[in-house]
């Protein structure tokens, strides 16, 4: 199948794009064709320093990178470097209603939270659902705060095709793949891990600094000898995430029964997390030492996606009759 999605370079990659995203990532990259991108058009709504933009860039890379995308076996490259995508876009926003923009939460959510409404933010989805018809995807790994977005791609090819295609489809709609489990990682105030929130865990801290995030974690006064409720418990739906299956159990058993503190906890999460990223920071280390072979990787992927893009480009192209 041919898998498609891509991350904004916005910031450092945090706990719950690992969760939600990128381990979706690297798990699929087996048996599938996958196509991943760092998505420096879309950051462009948030981030207006280019020396910053250019940086957030580079570390994605190098992150997706040292966490198991394999460059290989999938075409791993950067959003600007395939101006098709702007193309298409384009093409998209012609048969693309207002009101469909306007309905979408994420647009009203991050106006909320400060940031201008301005047409970039408004037209996001429009420019999404280019990047994910442009390499004709079949399967499309997304968060749960996205679902809205691939819905007005399915939507937004659909009215393509029904004004252009009288002859055949020109786009394949693709389909979501979600892991419910981990729909929504909390964060160290409780809400949903987030940038916007200033409450997340950097996955390549370094240890010392992720053991002083979690100390941070927001829990109630239930005193250490009560009973607690694992099920509605922030601090332990994060730590089931990353502890292994015995700890999980122990720790909930005693949630359960009462006899263990939020501290102890935070303890044994951060512990979880060193652990769990410790071979990722390693491999960092050794991309980062290389940054050539970060340069060789990235122009292999814009190559590749490039190829695959043109064609999709032509025959959307061809069916409006341009060229």
């Amino acid at each position: 199948m041919r898998i498609l999605s891509g991350i904004q370079p916005s910031g450092a990659l945090h706990i719950g794009n690992y969760l939600g995203a990128i381990r979706q990532y690297v798990a699929l990259q087996e048996g599938n064709d996958a196509y991943y991108f760092v998505a420096d058009y879309h950051a462009l709504t948030s981030v207006r320093d280019p020396a910053l933009l250019r940086k957030y860039v580079s570390d994605v890379l190098i992150d997706l990178l040292s966490l198991g995308l394999d460059p290989d076996r999938v075409v791993l490259f950067v959003q600007s470097d395939v101006p098709e995508t702007v193309e298409l876009s384009w093409l998209l926003t012609s048969v693309t209603p207002m009101g469909w923009l306007e309905k979408c939460v994420s647009y009203k959510d991050k106006v909320q939270q400060g940031l201008p409404a301005e047409h970039g933010l408004f037209a996001y989805p429009v420019l999404q659902a280019a990047d994910i018809l442009l390499y004709d995807a079949d399967l499309v790994p997304v968060g749960q705060d996205q679902k809205q977005h691939l819905e007005i791609t399915r939507d937004v090819a659909e009215r393509f095709n029904n004004v252009y295609g009288k002859k055949k489809e020109v786009f394949r709609l693709p389909e979501p793949y979600i892991l419910d489990s981990v729909a929504v990682v909390p964060g160290l105030d409780g809400r949903k891990m987030s940038k916007s929130y200033n409450n997340t865990i950097e996955i390549f801290d370094e240890p010392a600094v992720i053991r002083k995030k979690v100390k941070k974690f927001v829990t109630d006064s239930t005193p250490v000898e009560a009973p607690k409720n694992p099920d509605t418990d922030p601090l332990f739906g994060l730590f089931k995430l990353f502890a292994k299956p015995e700890d999980r159990d122990e720790v909930e058993r005693r949630y359960r029964e009462g006899g263990i503190g939020y501290g102890e906890v935070k303890i044994r999460l951060g512990e979880a997390l060193v652990e769990t990223f410790a071979a990722a920071r390693e491999r960092r280390a050794e991309w980062v030492a290389h940054p050539e072979r970060v340069a060789e990787v990235r122009a292999a992927g814009a190559a590749k996606a490039r190829a695959t893009a043109r064609k999709v480009l032509d025959r959307a192209r061809s069916a409006c009759g341009l060229g």
